[in-house]
């Protein structure tokens, strides 16, 4: 049931209309380990990190099951950073800063520990990036997620469109669905990038929840009602760890088991924009994650009465 994840693991600061974070850690990678590891273990993490990481974070993940092997330190030189402000929607928002640092030049080597994993997630970075990794996997996953971001469309759309050859799964939002197919309807798009390779894609549509396409199949996901949401920063990422740790647990790839994973994914971003950064995943536990399921399923379940 092993579980590679390959991403970014940075620091924060962010600001949203209900309150401000200090320097805090973030980066996709992280977000996605968290919410997996409730599901598998281990979650193998290809990541970079600079000296000034916290070791305290690092300790907290191995405690999780995530294996740190894969992981580089350069102690001399600094960790990814990201700051941004989020509008009174929360589905928009502003970058106030980007400081690239080691990830400006990160070249991830997969550890030989790593070779038996049956799956793959891999975070939003270059697509080169991605493409080195499934290109140093000696034997194909199981399954491969692959999250990518419009700044990548923009800049980097050769590479991307050689990486989406090689994936099994897409996740992406609505609006980069259409920027990705050049179609406005969703179910237009949605057939327009699975001519790029993935068998599956899933749009992610936040508090409207999310759609999973295969073939000719969709199934529409919903979103839970929270009362609070305080920061939406890495629920996309932690959709994506909850995703792919439910079906790494099951190891069924099947479209029937996806739609229960777009559920647990749906269930874990529901817990992120509780807190701001990772804290609301790491205090978690499985019986707080069992109910939220739970919710979600009581969303789409209904009895009708057909009029004669």
């Amino acid at each position: 049931m092993s579980l590679i994840v390959v991403g970014s693991m940075a620091f924060d600061q962010i600001e949203t209309p209900f309150g401000k974070s200090d320097r805090i850690v973030g980066g996709a990678a992280t977000y996605i380990a968290w919410s997996a590891s409730h599901f598998v273990t281990p979650v193998r993490q290809v990541s970079v990190v600079g000296g000034d990481f916290p070791q305290s974070e690092l300790d907290a993940l191995a405690a999780r099951g995530v294996d740190l092997d894969g992981v580089q330190v350069m102690k001399d030189r600094k960790s990814f950073f990201w700051s941004g402000r989020y509008h009174m929607d929360m589905n928009s928002r502003d970058t106030l800063e980007t400081q690239l640092n080691v990830l400006g030049d990160f070249n991830p080597v997969v550890p030989d520990s790593y070779q038996d994993s049956e799956f793959l997630m891999l975070g939003n970075l270059a697509p080169a990036v991605q493409l080195s990794v499934i290109r140093q996997l000696r034997r194909k996953p199981k399954l491969t997620v692959l999250d990518t971001m419009n700044f990548w469309m923009e800049s980097a759309m050769p590479d991307l469109e050689k990486v989406l050859r090689e994936v099994d799964v897409l996740l992406i939002n609505d609006s980069e669905a259409r920027q990705l197919s050049a179609q406005y309807s969703l179910v237009r798009a949605a057939r327009e990038i699975l001519k790029m390779g993935p068998r599956y894609l899933v749009i992610k549509k936040g508090e409207h929840g999310a759609l999973l396409f295969h073939e000719n199949h969709v199934f529409v996901a919903p979103a839970l009602p929270l009362e609070d949401v305080f920061d939406p920063t890495g629920a996309g990422d932690t959709f994506a760890g909850g995703f792919i740790g439910f079906i790494a647990r099951s190891r069924n790839t099947s479209f029937e088991n996806m739609k229960s994973a777009v559920i647990v994914g749906s269930a874990m971003a529901s817990f992120c924009v509780e807190k701001f950064g990772t804290l609301r995943m790491q205090e978690l536990d499985r019986a707080e994650v069992d109910s939220r399921i739970r919710q979600f399923i009581d969303l789409v379940n209904f009895d009708i009465d057909l009029l004669g």
